[in-house]
């Protein structure tokens, strides 16, 4: 653990111990329900001189309403966030077949093979004839192996 990440702060408190997947994490509060209201996150300069005559009527005339959280405690919920999307390299996936769980990942990794990554849907069909050639020969494998007259 690093230090304190808030001014005055001597103490950080344990972490609470969480059990289970580690994939999923639901209990992150929202940014406006954290912590912080009395203290900024960043330390700007004073403005020099007179506000623009241009902006006059865009003048802030009440706080701006939001947490003051520093830079580390930003990242930290951000990153906490990120949990919440299921990764299949961290946890069973509860629901759907294995196809629903794997294709994406094969798919992914196929569309970036060289010659695939630069392809365009608009581009002259003269410059794709490799990729018309794969796609002919996986319908004619699929027709095959299934018997059905067309994929």
């Amino acid at each position: 653990q690093g230090g304190p990440t808030r001014p005055n702060e001597t103490t950080l408190a344990p972490p609470a111990p969480r059990f289970g997947p580690k994939g999923l994490l639901q209990d992150e509060p929202l940014i406006f329900e954290l912590d912080g209201w009395d203290r900024t996150g960043v330390d700007l300069p004073e403005p020099q001189g007179a506000p623009s005559e241009d902006l006059a009527g865009l003048l802030r005339t009440a706080p701006i309403a939001l947490p003051g959280l520093s830079e580390p405690e930003t990242v930290r919920h951000y990153v906490r966030l990120s949990q919440m999307n299921h990764a299949i390299g961290l946890a069973l996936y509860p629901l759907g077949s294995c196809t629903m769980k794997h294709n994406p990942r094969l798919n992914e990794k196929l569309a970036r093979l060289p010659g695939f990554i630069d392809l365009h849907p608009l581009q002259p069909i003269s410059t794709a004839q490799g990729a018309l050639e794969l796609i002919d020969q996986l319908a004619h494998w699929l027709k095959t192996l299934t018997g059905l007259p067309a994929v």
